[in-house]
Order: structure tokens, then sequence, then C-alpha cells
């Protein structure tokens, strides 16, 4: 793990979530351009068209899910998605500005395929600044009526995963995957929807 991350993860474990529900879900954004391209991209970013089918294919597996509040960013290729999966289930999402991704600030345009989540970028939040509104946005959203559906970003999977001790494998962090995470005994775990239907398939 690069540094960034770790730090990241250290500033999570200093204050675990405790959620109250025995399972949750989590669901990233389809991909977008600036995805496929590596570019730190701005909240209006729309969907690719691959997005789109990513999207739809989510909302495929998650429709016999017993999932009763959907909670979403309220950034653009966030909603798109949350809207797409909560048509089977007839549930408005619950749009939370606390979960959009982190705000990179000057280096919005530029390539992120070298990203030092530790950065401070200028016009930007700082590590710490991200986790702290993460964690209180992730806590809110899992105390709506369970299961909850969380639909955000990578940057929302790394904070929730270092909150409740989960580690992250890159195969988890793909585009549109849906996930489930559930309790483990005094810990938590979780495993791809995905991966169960297509025998480990991640999508890009």
């Amino acid at each position: 793990m690069n540094p960034g991350l770790l730090q990241l993860a250290t500033l999570a474990a200093a204050h675990p979530l405790a959620p109250a529900c025995d399972h949750f879900y989590f669901l990233r954004h389809g991909q977008t351009e600036c995805n496929a391209r590596r570019i730190f991209q701005a909240a209006d970013e729309p969907l690719s068209a691959l997005g789109l089918q990513q999207a739809a294919r989510a909302a495929e597996l998650l429709a016999g899910e017993p999932i009763r509040s959907i909670v979403s960013s309220n950034v653009h290729r966030a909603l798109t998605t949350a809207q797409a999966v909560s048509a089977p289930h007839g549930i408005a999402p619950w749009v939370h500005e606390g979960l959009r991704e982190r705000h990179f600030g000057e280096l919005i345009g530029t390539s992120s395929a070298n990203i030092d989540w530790a950065c401070a970028p200028a016009g930007g939040e700082t590590l710490p600044e991200f986790v702290a509104r993460k964690r209180e946005a992730l806590d809110q959203a899992l105390a709506q009526p369970a299961p909850v559906l969380i639909v955000a970003h990578g940057g929302s999977l790394y904070v929730l995963a270092a909150l409740l001790g989960v580690p992250v494998d890159m195969g988890l962090l793909g585009n549109a995957q849906p996930l489930r995470f559930e309790r483990d005994g005094a810990g938590w775990r979780v495993k791809s929807l995905l991966q169960q239907v297509d025998g480990g398939a991640a999508i890009a």
C-alpha cells in the first residue's frame, strides 16, 4: 500500500465506525471518460457509454437484494448510477453531499495515474478533512433504515473499509461493482456480487 493510503487508513482507524446494521451494500459509480484516461475529474463529469452499461448491470445484480434505503453522493456520475439501481426497488435515493469524492482542487484535469492521497492540493481538501467528512457522511448513511445501499466513489470505499477494519482488494475497486459488507464475528468482511455471478471478473 502506498504511503498516502496508509495515512488514510491510519486516520480512519483512529475513529472507527460502529454501524448498528448487520449488513449493507456499497456501489462505486459507473465509469467515466476521465476514469478511463486516469484524470482527476470535476463533479459534472458524466458516465461514459460503458459506465451507463455498467450501471444497468449493477441494477440487475442488486434488484433481488432486500434494499430499503439508497444514499448517494450528489456528484453527477454517482447520482446517475444511483438512479439506475434505485428504479427496480421503487426507492428515491437520498442525496448526501458529504459522500462526494475528495476535492482535488487545482489537480482537476491533470493525470491521476500516480495519485498521492497524502497530498494537499491547492484549492482542495486535505486528507484529514476528507476522511473526517466521509466518516460523518457514512455514519449518517448507515443510520438509515436497513439494509442500506451507498452509491459513491473510490475514495469513499477506501475510507469505509478503513473505518470498518476491512482490507480492500484491488479487485473490489472496479466501477459499478456491487459490494456487500457483512458482520463477521466482531469485525466485518466484504464480498463482490459481481464476482459471485461472473466467477471473479472485475469491471475495469
